[in-house]
Protein backbone atom coordinates (compact mmCIF):
# COMPACT_ATOMS: atom_id res chain seq x y z
CA UNK A 1 0.00 0.00 0.00
CA UNK A 2 1.45 3.32 -0.74
CA UNK A 3 2.47 5.48 1.98
CA UNK A 4 1.30 9.03 0.37
CA UNK A 5 -0.69 9.88 -2.16
CA UNK A 6 -0.51 12.86 -4.43
CA UNK A 7 -2.58 14.92 -6.17
CA UNK A 8 -2.50 13.54 -9.37
CA UNK A 9 -3.90 10.62 -7.89
CA UNK A 10 -7.18 11.60 -7.41
CA UNK A 11 -9.61 10.79 -9.55
CA UNK A 12 -11.78 13.82 -9.18
CA UNK A 13 -8.70 16.49 -9.41
CA UNK A 14 -9.41 19.22 -12.03
CA UNK A 15 -6.78 21.60 -13.34
CA UNK A 16 -7.40 25.32 -12.64
CA UNK A 17 -8.03 27.35 -15.65
CA UNK A 18 -5.27 30.18 -16.57
CA UNK A 19 -6.60 32.77 -18.13
CA UNK A 20 -4.05 34.53 -20.59
CA UNK A 21 -5.01 38.16 -21.31
CA UNK A 22 -4.05 38.71 -24.91
CA UNK A 23 -1.30 41.26 -25.58
CA UNK A 24 -2.66 44.29 -28.49
CA UNK A 25 -0.54 45.05 -30.92
CA UNK A 26 1.83 47.94 -30.19
CA UNK A 27 4.23 48.42 -33.60
CA UNK A 28 1.79 51.58 -34.06
CA UNK A 29 2.15 52.48 -30.09
CA UNK A 30 6.13 52.33 -30.27
CA UNK A 31 6.38 54.55 -33.68
CA UNK A 32 4.18 56.91 -31.83
CA UNK A 33 6.31 57.37 -28.56
CA UNK A 34 9.52 57.53 -31.09
CA UNK A 35 7.55 60.17 -33.20
CA UNK A 36 6.97 62.50 -29.94
CA UNK A 37 10.10 61.90 -28.62
CA UNK A 38 11.73 63.06 -31.51
CA UNK A 39 9.27 66.63 -31.44
CA UNK A 40 9.93 66.68 -28.06
CA UNK A 41 13.87 66.76 -27.98
CA UNK A 42 13.77 68.45 -31.81
CA UNK A 43 11.87 71.67 -30.00
CA UNK A 44 14.10 71.06 -26.89
CA UNK A 45 17.25 71.47 -28.94
CA UNK A 46 15.54 74.04 -31.24
CA UNK A 47 15.08 76.43 -27.70
CA UNK A 48 18.89 75.87 -26.92
CA UNK A 49 20.29 76.46 -29.92
CA UNK A 50 18.17 79.80 -29.78
CA UNK A 51 19.66 80.91 -26.71
CA UNK A 52 23.30 81.23 -28.67
CA UNK A 53 24.36 77.71 -27.53
CA UNK A 54 26.78 75.43 -30.32
CA UNK A 55 26.99 72.19 -29.74
CA UNK A 56 30.40 71.60 -28.75
CA UNK A 57 32.48 68.64 -26.59
CA UNK A 58 31.60 68.25 -22.58
CA UNK A 59 34.30 69.16 -19.94
CA UNK A 60 34.01 66.01 -18.29
CA UNK A 61 36.14 63.59 -16.49
CA UNK A 62 36.87 61.08 -19.46
CA UNK A 63 37.68 63.87 -21.76
CA UNK A 64 39.80 64.87 -19.08
CA UNK A 65 41.98 61.10 -18.90
CA UNK A 66 41.65 60.81 -22.19
CA UNK A 67 44.10 63.80 -22.58
CA UNK A 68 45.66 62.94 -19.89
CA UNK A 69 46.76 59.31 -21.01
CA UNK A 70 48.54 61.15 -23.91
CA UNK A 71 51.68 61.69 -21.57
CA UNK A 72 52.10 58.01 -21.67
CA UNK A 73 51.40 57.23 -25.33
CA UNK A 74 54.68 60.14 -26.09
CA UNK A 75 53.21 63.49 -25.24
CA UNK A 76 55.21 62.86 -22.26
CA UNK A 77 58.32 65.17 -23.61
CA UNK A 78 56.22 68.22 -24.71
CA UNK A 79 54.31 71.23 -23.54
CA UNK A 80 51.68 70.67 -20.66
CA UNK A 81 49.51 73.14 -19.45
CA UNK A 82 47.61 72.61 -15.78
CA UNK A 83 45.70 75.44 -13.59
CA UNK A 84 42.54 76.59 -13.36
CA UNK A 85 40.35 78.15 -15.56
CA UNK A 86 42.38 81.10 -16.28
CA UNK A 87 44.83 78.51 -18.17
CA UNK A 88 41.86 76.42 -19.53
CA UNK A 89 40.23 79.64 -21.27
CA UNK A 90 43.17 81.84 -21.93
CA UNK A 91 46.12 79.86 -23.48
CA UNK A 92 45.02 78.53 -26.88
CA UNK A 93 46.52 74.92 -28.40
CA UNK A 94 46.62 75.99 -32.00
CA UNK A 95 48.17 79.28 -31.98
CA UNK A 96 50.76 77.54 -29.17
CA UNK A 97 51.07 74.81 -32.03
CA UNK A 98 51.50 77.34 -34.88
CA UNK A 99 54.73 78.56 -32.90
CA UNK A 100 55.89 75.18 -31.47
CA UNK A 101 55.29 73.09 -34.20
CA UNK A 102 53.85 71.20 -31.40
CA UNK A 103 50.43 70.71 -29.94
CA UNK A 104 50.09 70.93 -25.89
CA UNK A 105 48.13 68.87 -24.03
CA UNK A 106 45.37 71.06 -21.61
CA UNK A 107 44.97 69.46 -18.47
CA UNK A 108 43.38 72.45 -16.31
CA UNK A 109 40.17 71.84 -14.70
CA UNK A 110 38.23 74.83 -13.57
CA UNK A 111 37.62 75.78 -10.14
CA UNK A 112 40.58 73.24 -8.89
CA UNK A 113 43.93 73.61 -7.87
CA UNK A 114 46.47 72.19 -9.59
CA UNK A 115 49.13 70.59 -7.33
CA UNK A 116 47.89 67.07 -7.69
CA UNK A 117 47.92 67.31 -11.26
CA UNK A 118 51.58 68.43 -10.59
CA UNK A 119 52.09 65.52 -8.41
CA UNK A 120 51.47 63.37 -10.97
CA UNK A 121 53.28 64.44 -13.26
CA UNK A 122 56.34 64.11 -11.13
CA UNK A 123 55.76 60.75 -10.31
CA UNK A 124 55.15 59.89 -14.00
CA UNK A 125 58.19 58.42 -15.95
CA UNK A 126 57.08 59.10 -18.92
CA UNK A 127 56.98 62.89 -18.56
CA UNK A 128 59.87 64.95 -19.04
CA UNK A 129 58.82 67.75 -20.72
CA UNK A 130 57.67 71.54 -19.80
CA UNK A 131 54.86 72.45 -17.97
CA UNK A 132 53.31 75.67 -17.30
CA UNK A 133 50.99 75.79 -13.71
CA UNK A 134 48.43 78.46 -13.32
CA UNK A 135 48.34 79.41 -9.93
CA UNK A 136 44.80 81.13 -9.16
CA UNK A 137 46.39 82.45 -5.29
CA UNK A 138 42.91 82.33 -3.99
CA UNK A 139 42.52 78.65 -5.15
CA UNK A 140 45.53 77.42 -5.70
CA UNK A 141 47.19 77.69 -2.07
CA UNK A 142 43.35 76.55 -0.69
CA UNK A 143 43.62 73.18 -2.24
CA UNK A 144 39.88 73.39 -3.09
CA UNK A 145 39.70 70.79 -6.21
CA UNK A 146 35.80 71.10 -7.66
CA UNK A 147 37.27 68.37 -10.29
CA UNK A 148 38.94 66.08 -8.39
CA UNK A 149 36.76 63.31 -9.94
CA UNK A 150 38.61 63.63 -13.27
CA UNK A 151 41.97 63.09 -11.91
CA UNK A 152 40.40 59.84 -9.86
CA UNK A 153 39.18 58.70 -13.37
CA UNK A 154 42.05 58.57 -15.35
CA UNK A 155 43.76 56.87 -12.49
CA UNK A 156 41.05 53.99 -12.16
CA UNK A 157 38.78 54.49 -15.44
CA UNK A 158 37.00 51.43 -15.87
CA UNK A 159 35.88 49.49 -19.34
CA UNK A 160 32.59 50.26 -19.05
CA UNK A 161 33.40 53.98 -18.21
CA UNK A 162 35.52 53.70 -21.05
CA UNK A 163 33.05 53.04 -23.29
CA UNK A 164 30.25 55.36 -22.53
CA UNK A 165 33.03 58.31 -23.24
CA UNK A 166 33.30 57.03 -26.44
CA UNK A 167 29.59 56.97 -27.19
CA UNK A 168 29.67 60.49 -26.12
CA UNK A 169 32.03 61.52 -27.83
CA UNK A 170 29.62 60.57 -31.09
CA UNK A 171 27.05 62.48 -30.16
CA UNK A 172 28.41 65.93 -28.24
CA UNK A 173 29.67 67.47 -31.51
CA UNK A 174 26.03 67.68 -32.93
CA UNK A 175 23.56 68.23 -30.31
CA UNK A 176 23.50 71.51 -28.33
CA UNK A 177 21.53 70.34 -25.16
CA UNK A 178 23.47 67.41 -24.64
CA UNK A 179 25.49 70.34 -22.29
CA UNK A 180 26.14 70.20 -18.82
CA UNK A 181 24.76 73.33 -18.33
CA UNK A 182 21.24 72.67 -20.09
CA UNK A 183 20.13 69.42 -18.80
CA UNK A 184 16.78 69.38 -17.85
CA UNK A 185 17.50 68.56 -14.33
CA UNK A 186 19.74 71.15 -14.38
CA UNK A 187 17.71 73.72 -15.72
CA UNK A 188 14.65 72.90 -13.33
CA UNK A 189 17.02 73.74 -10.23
CA UNK A 190 17.29 77.32 -11.41
CA UNK A 191 13.70 77.95 -11.73
CA UNK A 192 12.81 80.99 -9.35
CA UNK A 193 11.04 79.32 -6.71
CA UNK A 194 9.96 80.79 -3.33
CA UNK A 195 13.09 80.20 -1.02
CA UNK A 196 12.09 78.86 2.20
CA UNK A 197 13.62 81.04 5.73
CA UNK A 198 16.54 80.40 6.93
CA UNK A 199 17.43 78.03 3.51
CA UNK A 200 20.42 79.93 1.67
CA UNK A 201 20.09 79.35 -2.28
CA UNK A 202 23.81 79.90 -3.99
CA UNK A 203 23.79 80.45 -7.78
CA UNK A 204 25.40 78.36 -9.75
CA UNK A 205 28.04 78.94 -12.00
CA UNK A 206 26.59 79.00 -15.84
CA UNK A 207 27.80 78.22 -18.95
CA UNK A 208 31.16 80.09 -19.88
CA UNK A 209 32.97 78.32 -22.89
CA UNK A 210 33.22 75.92 -25.52
CA UNK A 211 35.66 73.24 -25.88
CA UNK A 212 37.08 71.32 -28.75
CA UNK A 213 38.27 67.60 -28.80
CA UNK A 214 41.45 67.87 -27.02
CA UNK A 215 40.27 70.02 -24.47
CA UNK A 216 40.87 73.77 -26.28
CA UNK A 217 38.62 75.95 -24.80
CA UNK A 218 36.97 79.51 -25.97
CA UNK A 219 35.30 82.15 -23.91
CA UNK A 220 31.57 81.35 -25.19
CA UNK A 221 30.57 84.79 -27.41
CA UNK A 222 27.47 85.28 -25.36
CA UNK A 223 29.55 87.22 -22.50
CA UNK A 224 30.91 89.26 -24.63
CA UNK A 225 27.13 91.16 -26.27
CA UNK A 226 25.10 89.93 -23.58
CA UNK A 227 25.37 92.64 -20.94
CA UNK A 228 22.95 91.32 -18.53
CA UNK A 229 24.50 87.21 -18.85
CA UNK A 230 27.97 88.65 -17.98
CA UNK A 231 26.31 91.13 -15.25
CA UNK A 232 24.97 87.38 -13.72
CA UNK A 233 28.85 85.95 -14.21
CA UNK A 234 30.14 88.47 -12.37
CA UNK A 235 27.61 88.08 -9.56
CA UNK A 236 28.17 84.58 -9.25
CA UNK A 237 31.76 85.08 -8.63
CA UNK A 238 31.57 87.48 -5.88
CA UNK A 239 28.69 85.99 -4.51
CA UNK A 240 28.92 85.30 -0.81
CA UNK A 241 32.78 86.55 -0.45
CA UNK A 242 34.11 88.08 2.44
CA UNK A 243 37.60 89.74 3.50
CA UNK A 244 40.10 87.31 5.55
CA UNK A 245 40.05 89.62 8.36
CA UNK A 246 35.69 89.34 8.92
CA UNK A 247 36.03 85.20 8.69
CA UNK A 248 36.17 83.41 11.84
CA UNK A 249 39.04 82.44 13.89
CA UNK A 250 38.72 78.75 13.02
CA UNK A 251 38.18 79.22 9.42
CA UNK A 252 41.27 81.66 8.97
CA UNK A 253 42.99 78.98 10.67
CA UNK A 254 42.08 76.42 8.19
CA UNK A 255 43.25 78.75 5.46
CA UNK A 256 46.46 79.29 6.86
CA UNK A 257 47.13 76.07 7.46
CA UNK A 258 46.09 75.23 3.40
CA UNK A 259 48.15 77.77 2.51
CA UNK A 260 51.44 76.14 4.32
CA UNK A 261 50.41 72.92 3.12
CA UNK A 262 49.99 73.71 -0.14
CA UNK A 263 52.96 75.17 -0.96
CA UNK A 264 54.79 72.34 0.81
CA UNK A 265 53.35 70.25 -2.18
CA UNK A 266 54.32 72.30 -4.79
CA UNK A 267 57.67 72.70 -3.61
CA UNK A 268 58.03 68.84 -3.39
CA UNK A 269 56.47 68.14 -6.69
CA UNK A 270 58.17 71.08 -8.50
CA UNK A 271 62.11 69.32 -6.89
CA UNK A 272 60.86 66.27 -8.13
CA UNK A 273 59.56 67.56 -11.86
CA UNK A 274 63.41 69.03 -11.69
CA UNK A 275 65.66 66.17 -10.78
CA UNK A 276 63.86 64.23 -14.00
CA UNK A 277 64.81 67.47 -16.12
CA UNK A 278 61.55 68.83 -16.68
CA UNK A 279 60.86 72.27 -16.68
CA UNK A 280 58.29 73.63 -14.15
CA UNK A 281 57.13 77.58 -15.35
CA UNK A 282 54.68 78.97 -12.99
CA UNK A 283 51.87 81.60 -14.15
CA UNK A 284 49.59 84.04 -12.42
CA UNK A 285 46.86 85.04 -15.13
CA UNK A 286 45.53 88.46 -15.57
CA UNK A 287 42.25 89.02 -13.06
CA UNK A 288 40.40 92.65 -12.40
CA UNK A 289 37.36 93.39 -10.80
CA UNK A 290 36.20 91.61 -7.86
CA UNK A 291 39.36 89.16 -8.35
CA UNK A 292 41.88 92.48 -7.72
CA UNK A 293 40.90 92.61 -4.38
CA UNK A 294 39.86 88.90 -3.40
CA UNK A 295 42.89 86.83 -5.03
CA UNK A 296 45.42 89.41 -2.93
CA UNK A 297 43.30 89.68 0.49
CA UNK A 298 43.19 86.09 0.28
CA UNK A 299 46.65 85.04 -0.83
CA UNK A 300 49.23 88.01 -0.60
CA UNK A 301 51.71 87.74 -3.29
CA UNK A 302 54.52 88.06 -0.63
CA UNK A 303 53.44 85.21 1.56
CA UNK A 304 52.55 82.94 -0.95
CA UNK A 305 53.97 83.76 -4.92
CA UNK A 306 56.90 85.08 -3.83
CA UNK A 307 57.53 82.16 -1.32
CA UNK A 308 57.13 79.45 -3.90
CA UNK A 309 59.25 80.99 -6.41
CA UNK A 310 61.83 81.20 -3.79
CA UNK A 311 61.84 77.68 -2.68
CA UNK A 312 61.34 75.76 -6.36
CA UNK A 313 63.72 78.65 -8.01
CA UNK A 314 61.47 77.83 -10.84
CA UNK A 315 60.72 80.24 -13.38
CA UNK A 316 57.67 82.78 -12.23
CA UNK A 317 55.77 84.94 -14.72
CA UNK A 318 52.98 87.13 -13.41
CA UNK A 319 51.09 89.68 -15.76
CA UNK A 320 51.52 93.00 -13.17
CA UNK A 321 55.65 92.36 -14.15
CA UNK A 322 55.13 91.73 -17.64
CA UNK A 323 53.87 94.12 -20.41
CA UNK A 324 53.05 90.97 -22.79
CA UNK A 325 50.30 89.93 -20.24
CA UNK A 326 48.58 93.73 -19.68
CA UNK A 327 45.78 94.94 -21.61
CA UNK A 328 43.38 92.26 -22.13
CA UNK A 329 39.83 92.25 -21.91
CA UNK A 330 38.35 90.04 -19.28
CA UNK A 331 34.58 90.79 -19.70
CA UNK A 332 33.43 88.74 -16.35
CA UNK A 333 36.79 89.95 -14.53
CA UNK A 334 38.89 86.61 -14.48
CA UNK A 335 38.79 85.02 -18.33
CA UNK A 336 39.69 86.39 -21.77
CA UNK A 337 37.57 86.81 -24.76
CA UNK A 338 38.21 84.44 -27.22
CA UNK A 339 39.80 86.47 -30.03
CA UNK A 340 41.83 88.37 -26.80
CA UNK A 341 43.24 84.86 -26.07
CA UNK A 342 44.67 84.33 -28.80
CA UNK A 343 46.48 87.34 -28.44
CA UNK A 344 47.75 86.65 -25.68
CA UNK A 345 48.93 82.95 -25.84
CA UNK A 346 50.88 84.32 -28.54
CA UNK A 347 52.47 87.44 -26.71
CA UNK A 348 52.46 84.97 -23.56
CA UNK A 349 55.01 82.20 -26.27
CA UNK A 350 57.10 84.67 -26.73
CA UNK A 351 58.06 85.57 -23.04
CA UNK A 352 58.33 81.96 -22.17
CA UNK A 353 60.85 81.71 -24.92
CA UNK A 354 62.60 84.91 -23.93
CA UNK A 355 62.58 84.43 -19.99
CA UNK A 356 63.54 80.55 -20.88
CA UNK A 357 66.65 81.82 -23.00
CA UNK A 358 68.03 84.51 -20.21
CA UNK A 359 67.65 82.12 -17.54
CA UNK A 360 69.51 79.37 -19.33
CA UNK A 361 72.04 82.00 -20.19
CA UNK A 362 72.47 82.99 -16.88
CA UNK A 363 73.03 79.11 -15.67
CA UNK A 364 69.30 79.20 -14.10
CA UNK A 365 67.26 75.76 -13.21
CA UNK A 366 66.38 74.48 -16.78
Amino acid sequence: MPSSTSSSDMPDTKAEPVFERPVPPIGRSVWLAVLVAIILLSGWEAWVRSQGVAPSYRNSDGLWAEQRRRINHGAGDGWVFTGSSRVLFNMQLGVWERLDKRRPVQLALEGTAPVTVLEGLADDDDFTGKVIVGVAPGLFFSGYEYRRPAIDRYENESPTQWFGQRVSLLLEPWIAFYNFDYALPTMLRRQPLPVRDGVEFDLEVRKLSNMERDRNTRMWDRLEYDGEYRDLARKIWAMNWKPFAELPGPVQERLLESRAKQLDRAVAATEKLQAKGAEVIFVQMPYEGHYATSEIDIAPRELTWDVLLERTGALGLHFKDHEEMQGYRLPEWTHMTASEADRFTEAFYGLVQRELAARGAAGGNS
